[in-house]
Parts: structure tokens; C-alpha cells; sequence
């Protein structure tokens, strides 16, 4: 079990560290065309919890003695789809898929793969993963807490700051008029 642990893990910190690769990339490429950066005082915020939610889910493992949970199954299906899903969202916004909030005047808004359907689908992804790998090792009290604190910084700060920075600069109100706020 603890060869699973260390498997995931790892997998998951080189996945972070490589999209954090291609932020820096897709920001570099999108200010060399006019785009600003809205909202750069909540972004270590986000950071922060990013980083804490991966010790925490370490700690509360090793303190646990690797134990997979009785759902642990159905826990590393929803990791896995989400990871599938995080694929598709990056690849779905390409030069514009960034960890930070940076809008292009005029753009375009992209509405194709998982933007057909919801606004958001990396915030939802994200969720999805702060719920399923700690339950998939018994790790109920970061799977609680890091919830909890997702959820507060992403419908409080991050997603309303988002929205009018997009509603601001870009024809995001047309291409989501039809779509039910989140």
C-alpha cells in the first residue's frame, strides 16, 4: 500500500510541477499579446493550499500506516477520471489553460470539450481530487478540511474575480448566457 502511496504521489507532484511548467509558458505567451494578470493578491492563497493539501494528504497517510479505505476503489476511479478530465480541460483551452488569472482583451472565450457543458470544469476537477486521494488512504480529515477550504477560496474569492475579469475584457456574458450560474 505504501508503494501505491508513492506511486500516486508521485505521479501527482511531477503532473503539478509540469503544469506549472506550462503556465509560466502560456502566461509568457499571453502577456507578449496584451493579456494582464487580475487578481494576484489571492493567487498565493491558492498556492498556499495547493501545497499544504499535498502534506497534509502525506502526513495523515504515513500517521495512518498507508491504510486504503473501504472505498478506496471507487476513490481512485474518480481520481483517475479526474486526472482524464484535467487533460481534457488543459488541452480544451491550450495557450489560455493557466494556474494563475490572466484574460486577453478581445479574445474569444473557449466553449469547446468540458466548457460546452460548465463554466469551470477545472475548479470542479480540482474538487474532485481534494476529495478522492486522501479518501482513497483513509485520510478523512484532510479529505474534510481541504474541502472545506477549497470550496470557501474558490466561490468567495477566485471564481467571482475570474468571472468579472472575463466579463470585463472578453465576450464571455454572449457565450455563457445560456449556461446556469455555478
Amino acid at each position: 500500500m505504501s508503494l501505491l502511496f508513492a506511486g500516486i504521489f508521485s505521479i501527482l507532484v511531477i503532473q503539478r510541477l509540469g503544469e506549472l511548467m506550462l503556465a509560466k509558458s502560456n502566461e509568457r505567451w499571453m502577456k507578449e499579446r496584451g493579456a494582464k494578470e487580475i487578481g494576484q493578491n489571492h493567487y498565493k492563497y491558492i498556492v498556499i493550499l495547493h501545497i499544504s493539501f499535498l502534506l497534509a494528504v502525506g502526513i495523515e497517510t504515513i500517521l495512518r500506516g498507508f491504510s486504503l479505505s473501504v472505498i478506496w476503489t471507487i476513490m481512485l476511479g474518480i481520481f483517475v477520471l479526474a486526472q482524464f478530465l484535467r487533460f481534457w480541460t488543459i488541452k480544451s483551452l491550450g495557450r489560455f489553460w493557466n494556474t494563475k488569472i490572466i484574460v486577453l482583451p478581445d479574445a474569444n472565450v473557449v466553449k469547446k470539450g468540458p466548457y460546452r457543458y460548465i463554466k469551470h470544469p477545472n475548479y470542479m476537477i480540482v474538487a474532485l481530487e481534494i476529495i478522492s486521494l486522501p479518501l482513497i488512504f483513509s485520510s478523512y480529515i484532510t479529505a474534510i478540511v481541504f474541502t472545506l477550504l477549497n470550496g470557501i477560496l474558490l466561490v468567495k474569492v477566485r471564481i467571482p474575480i475570474e468571472e468579472k475579469a472575463l466579463k470585463d475584457v472578453t465576450d464571455y456574458r454572449v457565450v455563457f448566457s445560456n449556461v446556469n450560474e455555478d
